[in-house]
């Protein structure tokens, strides 16, 4: 059995912005990549909305993915692969961020999970670093305006695929740039719809079972 670790925040614990409640598991992309992987396959969904990679938010507290990471590795253990799709939240412009920050986070939690080894985990897991999708233009004009903006936000968003990517080959990650599946709320502009969760399951899904291929 393959057990695939997905860390990440709100869009992987499947926040559905038009009914501000939860989607169904098997609407979300991690329930979809359960079912498109199959047999085999483990998916285990570590979704915490808020999280950032490393940063401690003076705001919504105990959000800080590096400090989570530690116990969710540990309480997981063994994983094969850790899909670790992170850096939205780290959008938000009272962080101030730029796209070299954000993929340097990303960086850290990398290292941490290729260096943080528990007792069941006898070689460091294969990762899978995704990009998020980049935030919509009317972010203004939704229902968490202000949150985020179109003149940070979305700017940082749209440079932040060649920094992640940088540091996936760097360490020898493989990517996928989320960009290229989303399809994002109207309600917001940051969180997937339905059939968002269901492009980004079918564009991970092939990329999971190449890293068991060789």
């Amino acid at each position: 059995m393959r057990r695939i670790l997905c860390y990440g925040d709100s869009n992987t614990w499947g926040y559905d912005a038009a009914a501000d409640d939860r989607f169904p598991e098997e609407v979300r992309w991690t329930g979809v990549l359960q079912q498109l992987l199959g047999e085999g396959f483990r998916v285990i969904e570590e979704g915490q909305p808020g999280r950032t990679t490393v940063w401690d938010d003076p705001i919504e507290e105990h959000r800080n993915g590096k400090t989570a990471l530690y116990s969710v590795l540990e309480s997981q253990s063994p994983v094969d692969l850790v899909v670790l799709m992170l850096g939205t939240n780290d959008l938000k412009p009272r962080f101030s961020l730029n796209a070299f920050d954000i993929a340097a986070g990303l960086e850290r939690l990398v290292r941490i999970i290729q260096t943080h080894l528990p007792t069941a985990q006898r070689r460091p897991p294969e990762i899978l670093l995704v990009c998020p999708p980049p935030v919509g233009e009317w972010v203004d004009r939704g229902s968490i305006a202000g949150m985020f903006t179109s003149a940070h936000s979305v700017a940082v968003s749209r440079e932040l695929p060649r920094q992640v990517e940088k540091i996936a080959r760097q360490y020898g990650c493989r990517f996928c740039d989320a960009g290229d599946a989303a399809q994002l709320s109207p309600v917001d502009g940051v969180h997937l719809t339905a059939q968002g969760h269901r492009n980004l399951a079918g564009l991970l899904a092939p990329v999971i079972r190449a890293c068991f291929l060789t």
